[in-house]
């Protein structure tokens, strides 16, 4: 979790500013290079790549609706 792998490992803190600079960079790990097991191993980001991907072919495969 984001205070036990950032707060309490990294801590303490000087400044309000140092703790929100170490929380961007945190989110940007979490989200683009941290794996989650409920993802199958992949990153947030990964993850919503591959949706977005399989959404798209599965709209391009899907035939088009003719009405008369």
């Amino acid at each position: 979790s984001y205070k036990t792998e950032l707060i309490r490992r990294r801590g303490p803190w000087r400044t309000v500013d140092d703790v929100e600079f170490a929380t961007l960079e945190y989110v940007w790990w979490y989200n683009h290079q941290r794996l989650h097991e409920a993802l199958g191993y992949m990153s947030p980001a990964e993850y919503e790549t591959t949706l977005i991907d399989i959404s798209h072919a599965s709209e391009s495969a899907t035939p088009a609706l003719v009405t008369a």
